[in-house]
């Protein structure tokens, strides 16, 4: 009887490690799921706005189910959704994945637009949403990876639904890129280096033609000629500005694209096939 009894601490403790192991076990309550299952799901967090748990579903999509169409569309949506998230790296990894993984897929188009857009809005911080800044002030790097995006798509896909809207955006980064070295060119005359800020506003003025940086940069190649003592070549700049302004060839700003209602549904009419 005291050996039963001795080994009975033993038996309860075996059983309930037992029990911690059963009941500690996570449940996967998708672990059932059909890809048609667990693409709705996805695409139904994605609409609550709850991105991170839209994420684990498309990826465990992905991973249960590589092929087929619910697969292929759900690395669009992930892209997607990290740009509805604010998390700009892992959009444009997820869009570079499907470029990389589908070359020849007839919506590479969106891809690419995608990827100019999350470039084109990356570089505007939390501020700039609410104090007004010259987009032309901030760093230009961004903007150059979005204008490279978006030419792109232009170049290659001509005829895409997107290429109308990049070909806009392109036209006003190039305005801002160009008035983006008119300030640093402001910046050297502030500065007293007159030669660079010459040299820069020769840059605007030779590779930005047709943008309204061109006038701001003719005034500040004639205040370095000046203060060069170059008064021959600040009299012909001010020649240029005069005899443009009497023709009225420079042009004003572009104006900034509207927001994009970008639909995450771009293959709503094809029949998505069953995994």
């Amino acid at each position: 009887m005291r050996r039963t009894l001795t080994r009975l601490p033993a038996l309860v403790l075996a059983v309930a490690l037992a029990g911690c192991g059963v009941f500690g076990k996570e449940i996967d309550l998708t672990e059932n799921w059909s890809a048609a299952r667990l693409y709705a799901e996805a695409s139904s967090e994605l609409d609550s706005s709850n991105y991170a748990k839209a994420i684990e579903y498309y990826e465990k999509l992905e991973a249960r189910y590589p092929f087929g169409r619910y697969a292929m569309q759900s690395q669009l949506d992930i892209a997607y959704t990290h740009y509805r998230a604010d998390e700009p790296e892992a959009a444009i990894a997820a869009a570079d994945r499907f470029i990389k993984l589908y070359p020849q897929n007839p919506y590479v188009d969106y891809a690419y637009y995608l990827k100019g857009l999350v470039n084109y809005n990356r570089s505007v911080g939390f501020l700039d949403r609410y104090i007004p800044i010259d987009a032309s002030q901030r760093d230009p790097g961004s903007a150059l990876d979005a204008f490279v995006d978006f030419s792109v798509l232009v170049e290659r896909f001509p005829d895409s639904r997107y290429a109308e809207d990049a070909r806009q955006r392109m036209l006003y980064l190039r305005n801002n890129l160009a008035k983006h070295e008119v300030n640093v060119a402001r910046y050297y005359m502030r500065r007293g280096a007159y030669l660079a800020a010459a040299n820069r506003a020769n840059y605007v003025i030779e590779r930005f033609q047709r943008t309204s940086a061109v006038e701001s940069a003719l005034e500040v190649l004639i205040d370095a000629y000046t203060a060069l003592g170059k008064r021959e070549l600040a009299a012909d700049a001010r020649r240029v500005l005069d005899l443009n302004r009497e023709a009225g060839r420079f042009i004003s700003d572009e104006p900034e694209p509207g927001e994009v209602s970008l639909a995450r549904k771009v293959w709503d009419y094809l029949s998505l096939d069953e995994n």
